[in-house]
Parts: C-alpha cells; structure tokens; sequence
C-alpha cells in the first residue's frame, strides 16, 4: 500500500516538474499562435499558425519590418497580428500631408493588407508592454511552412 503511494507521489512530482518546464517554455521562450482575419494577407491567412518567439518582446528588441502578437490596445482579452512599421521617435505618416512621431515606448504597426486591417492608423501607437512575441515562422498549413523575416 506505501510502495504504490510513494509511486503515485513520485509519478505526480514528474507530471508537475514537466508542466512547470512546459509553461515556462511556452510562457518565456516560444509558442504556437493561430491566426485569424484577413489584415495581414497575402503573408498570413486566417487560420495559419505561426511559431513565435517571446525574448525579442522581453528584451524589447523589436525592429522594424517584425511581425509582433500583441494585445489589442482597445480589447486586451484580443490578440492581435500586425507588422511594425515604425519605432519610437519615428515619423509616420498618418495622413495626405500630416505625420504623427511614434512616442517613447510605442511603436507603429500596420497590417499588410492595408485596405483591411484595424491598426494603429485607428487607435494610435501601441505601448511596447502589449506586445507579446515576434512571428519566426509559419508552421501551418504544411504547404506554406516559411520563415517571416523582417523588413
């Protein structure tokens, strides 16, 4: 009766210690994100899913040209996929003749399908603390694996 008690114990301290590794890879290394919307076509289809890495976020060393997840500005619980255009104390311009400069700790992004994305031609710059992770590379669907580089 200990014997398989002590087992049992052992067994659940091997499923926690591989959970905590699991969160901690998925929460500060990397993860799968599935896409959804038509903003950032024709790079990234609804439904495709992406590898993505957290350092670049953690470290705040996003570039320009990077595909970011971050949290929607006007709806956290949303995530959003969109590219950064521009980085803070950059000149964007918003308009035929006016320009807005990205503040410090903002950046400026932009979905590729330009006539079909809500971004920060809507809600302004983005706070560098929404962003989540930057794209690697497309894992889904098999016939369109390939890395998302930036610029």
């Amino acid at each position: 009766m200990k014997k398989g008690l002590f087992k049992l114990l052992g067994s659940l301290g091997y499923l926690v210690q591989y959970g905590c590794v699991v969160h901690c890879t998925f929460e500060y290394l990397g993860d799968f994100v599935l896409c959804s919307g038509p903003s950032m076509e024709p790079t990234i289809y609804s439904n495709d899913i992406l590898f993505t890495e957290h350092l670049s976020a953690l470290t705040q060393t996003i570039r320009k040209g990077d595909i970011i997840i971050a949290k929607c500005p006007t709806n956290p619980k949303q995530q959003i996929c969109k590219r950064v255009v521009a980085l803070q104390g950059e000149k964007v311009k918003t308009g035929f003749a006016s320009y807005e400069v990205v503040p410090i700790g903002h950046i400026w992004i932009q979905g590729d399908n330009v006539s079909n994305s809500t971004d920060s031609r809507s809600y302004g710059p983005v706070p560098l603390g929404l962003v989540r992770s930057k794209a690697v590379c497309k894992v889904w669907p098999p016939s369109s694996i390939s890395m998302l580089s930036g610029s």
